[in-house]
This record gives structure tokens, C-alpha cells and sequence, in this order.
């Protein structure tokens, strides 16, 4: 199984789904990228003081896995596209992409309402089928966790209608990002970091 490609680490700490061989292609075609993946996942916990004091606009989550990217040269990226149809030209612009580098795109949902999801297949699909993207990559939580947000009286801010797995295999299974290879990391309970 294409899977075992990544190191037992994180095999066991994230549930790995992927659609299309997006492992094979990540770690074959794209060596540099599968290892910088390989690095930050291998570093990652989940800080309980991130779960308790969320932060403001973006979440401190969401900052550490954007700074971590941006040191190994991931950039958040917009891509201008239009549609000319008999000399007429329509502005098609994509969605940023959280974390970008060499035709490997990667988004991060952490706690956002679950029709983000389809955003981010929609805008794979999109820049797959325009030869810009070669994988794209939904780093977010397995449900388990939602045990570990009740324990500490979060709950409610992490409920069912946000962002974790089983709201987003069967918009993937659903064909939501079309011909994309698309490869997904859950987070699981054991990367929780209680002292931190």
C-alpha cells in the first residue's frame, strides 16, 4: 500500500487516506517536497494550550504549520486565470492555497465550517486540470479528537458541522476533486501534548 511510503511515525500518529496514487506520485516525482511533509509532520503535537486559548483571526495551530512550511520554502499562492471564449476574457481567479512549492499544493482545515472542503477539491481540480498542481494535500483532524475537545469543555467550538475526516472521504470519494491525486493527513489523539 502506498502509505507505508511514509515513516511509521506517521503512520501511526495521522490517518493517511489518498485518492488517485498521490503517494506515489508525492514521494517519487516530488522527493523534496514528500520530505519536507515528512519533517513537519514528524514534528508536530497538538498543544493543549492551542485547543484553549483558539487566538483570533488564525488559530495558533494554523500559524506554527504556516511558519514551519515557510522555512522550507512554501508560499501561500493565488493563481491568475481567465477564460477567453471568442475573444472575450473572463477573470477566473482560484482561491489561495495555504502552502505551495513545485506543483504540490496544501491546505489546512482545522476548524472551519466543513463547506471549506469542497472549496479547497474544487480549487485542486481546477489547477490540476490547468497542469499547475500535481497533488494536492488536506492536512485536518480525525473525529477522535472531538473526545479530547469535549474533556476540556471546547466541545461546542469544534462541533460536527466543522472540519474533520468524516466530513471530508466522501466529498474526495464523491469524486469532489476530480482528476487530482489528493492526499489527506488526520490527526489523531496521540498527538496530543497535554503539558504544552
Amino acid at each position: 500500500m502506498a502509505t507505508d511510503l511514509f515513516p511509521i511515525y506517521i503512520q501511526e500518529n495521522y490517518e493517511i487516506c489518498q485518492y488517485r496514487h498521490a503517494c506515489a506520485i508525492l514521494a517519487k516525482d516530488f522527493p523534496e517536497e514528500f520530505n519536507d511533509i515528512c519533517d513537519i509532520l514528524a514534528r508536530f503535537k497538538l498543544n493543549k494550550s492551542w485547543i484553549n486559548n483558539p487566538g483570533g483571526n488564525k488559530s495558533p495551530l494554523a500559524k506554527w504549520i504556516d511558519l514551519e512550511f515557510r522555512k522550507k520554502g512554501w508560499i501561500p499562492k493565488n493563481f491568475d486565470t481567465s477564460i477567453i471564449v471568442d475573444q472575450n476574457k473572463i477573470e477566473s481567479p482560484t482561491h489561495e492555497v495555504d502552502c505551495f512549492k513545485n506543483r504540490i499544493a496544501l491546505e489546512l482545515e482545522w476548524n472551519n465550517k466543513d463547506p471549506f472542503y469542497d472549496r479547497d477539491l474544487n480549487n485542486f481540480r481546477l489547477l490540476f486540470d490547468l497542469r499547475v498542481v500535481s497533488v494536492g494535500i488536506i492536512l485536518t483532524r480525525c473525529d477522535e479528537l472531538q473526545k479530547i475537545f469535549d474533556d476540556l469543555g471546547r466541545g461546542s467550538s469544534y462541533g460536527n458541522s466543522t472540519t474533520h475526516m468524516s466530513k471530508l472521504l466522501p466529498k474526495i470519494q464523491g469524486g469532489g476533486g476530480g482528476g487530482c491525486p489528493i492526499l489527506v493527513f488526520g490527526i489523531k489523539g496521540r498527538l496530543y501534548d497535554q503539558s504544552n
